[in-house]
């Protein structure tokens, strides 16, 4: 059965124009006006008066992540549908072995875990600590194993994160293959003194987590970052970029011919720190590394989208529950687990105060939601547009009409939003991955093990 979408205003990087798309076998196959059906099967939408966007990528999520003494609240199942009811049909997904396990095996972990995806996803392998056979297992997950993106963490001290001279060793290793290794970018020395300083003052609440953790310390790890990636020739990616320092530093390292990229998110961009003063417990649910900002570095970041200092806006979407899960952290803000949900509401809130707000147009939301993580994560032109040859990933998007997210709604199992109450501006109707109704005008129809794992390699076009 083929799906014929008639009337769209399609919209991609680069382009807007009317008309049709037909798909069959999980491909776009033609783009054109006055298609019709090809078989009397065929199912036709009538997109008049809505949006076409290709499939949205997310290149920042961790589905049941093992971390702080429990695991995040969305499974790969729950948290693709997630996904998929929000308009993202392409997750790029975090291995997270600990330090010193078997990398592979933590690889061949994930995917078990995953094998019950709706949606498709690919992975980044995080480096938790360099030994004799890492670049080894580095060429052999770009390779053999399609595995072409890592990750190491300058956070989380004695647990995950790796010293100065371990990231020296991985930059050099991925500058040689010529992969992209991205960063968590927080100075973790310092955060540790300071979160033992607050403790023994007897300031455990919430907000000390983001007071122990100031902007400072991204932005001087993240120009640390980029001065050693500038020594290797690295190709590098800053992860959930939060604060003014650190896109002034990602904004030098371009303006010096770095390969350098940037990501941010809509809670960065839509939230200040006031809320980790919310009473009984509840500045919790914001919990995650690096903190909510104060009032002035969501403007920078929005600056730096518009500017295209940052390429990509991710969710980090890791949630925790606060029932049973963050209030493990009362008493102790260093034990509430860091994250929360954020894939099933990216595209409302970017196209609301992105581009309603007049920040900048539907290309530029597509770039940065769904074209630039496939380019520079090695998945264009499979996913993020709409050409012919492309997968059948696609959003039809109604522009009007109005909607309030809560999390009494959400798909995702958590059971806070951190963006409760906010109003967004249009929604999905239809939703197709791989050529398959995923979404329709509020009804999910995923199907459990639909999702494919994406093997990527370094050979596609950039």
């Amino acid at each position: 059965m083929g799906i014929l979408i008639k009337n769209g205003e399609i919209v991609t990087a680069k382009d807007r124009y009317i008309g049709d798309i037909y798909c069959a076998d999980g491909k776009i196959l033609r783009i054109g006006m006055n298609l019709e059906k090809e078989s009397a099967k065929d199912e036709v939408i009538d997109a008049s008066g809505q949006f076409v966007f290709p499939g949205l990528v997310d290149p920042h999520t961790h589905m049941e992540l093992p971390f702080m003494g429990t695991v995040s609240a969305d499974d790969f199942e729950n948290g693709t549908a997630a996904a998929i009811a929000g308009g993202t049909t392409t997750i790029i997904d975090f291995v997270v072995p600990a330090r010193g396990a078997n990398i592979f095996d933590a690889l061949k972990e994930w995917k078990e875990k995953a094998k019950k995806a709706v949606a498709d996803y690919a992975f980044h392998m995080a480096l938790t600590g360099w030994f004799d056979h890492t670049a080894e297992d580095m060429r052999r997950c770009v390779q053999e194993e399609g595995v072409t993106s890592f990750k190491v963490f300058m956070a989380y001290k004695g647990a995950i994160g790796i010293d100065d001279g371990e990231l020296w060793q991985a930059l050099k290793a991925a500058g040689k293959l010529g992969c992209v290794l991205s960063v968590h970018a927080e100075n973790g020395d310092v955060i540790a003194h300071l979160q033992k300083k607050f403790l023994a003052e007897g300031n455990t609440e919430p907000k000390y987590h983001a007071l122990s953790r100031p902007s400072p310390l991204e932005g001087e790890a993240t120009a640390r970052f980029l001065a050693l990636a500038r020594m290797t020739g690295a190709e590098v990616y800053v992860v959930h970029m939060t604060c003014r320092e650190a896109v002034d530093a990602l904004a030098k390292a371009q303006r010096g011919g770095q390969k350098a990229y940037g990501e941010t998110c809509p809670q960065y961009l839509l939230l200040d720190d006031s809320v980790y003063e919310k009473p009984n417990f509840e500045g919790a649910a914001y919990v995650m590394s690096p903190p909510i900002r104060p009032k002035g570095h969501g403007e920078a970041l929005w600056q730096g989208l518009q500017n295209g200092t940052l390429q990509t806006i991710g969710t980090d979407h890791c949630p925790f529950m606060q029932k049973g899960q963050k209030e493990m952290g009362r008493g102790d803000f260093t034990k509430i687990p860091n994250g929360a949900a954020g894939v099933e509401n990216r595209l409302g809130l970017i196209y609301t105060y992105g581009v309603e707000a007049g920040r900048f147009d539907l290309c530029r939301m597509v770039d940065l939601l769904a074209t630039a993580a496939a380019r520079i994560f090695h998945l264009y032109p499979q996913k993020g547009t709409i050409v012919p040859g492309a997968d059948a990933d696609l959003v039809v998007y109604d522009p009007e009409g109005e909607t309030t997210i809560a999390a009494a709604r959400q798909v995702s199992k958590c059971d806070r939003n951190i963006f409760e109450g906010m109003k967004v501006k249009g929604r999905p109707t239809y939703v197709i991955a791989a050529g398959r109704i995923q979404y329709k005008d509020g009804d999910l129809k995923v199907e459990r093990g639909k999702g494919r794992f994406l093997k990527r390699y370094l050979t596609v076009a950039q």
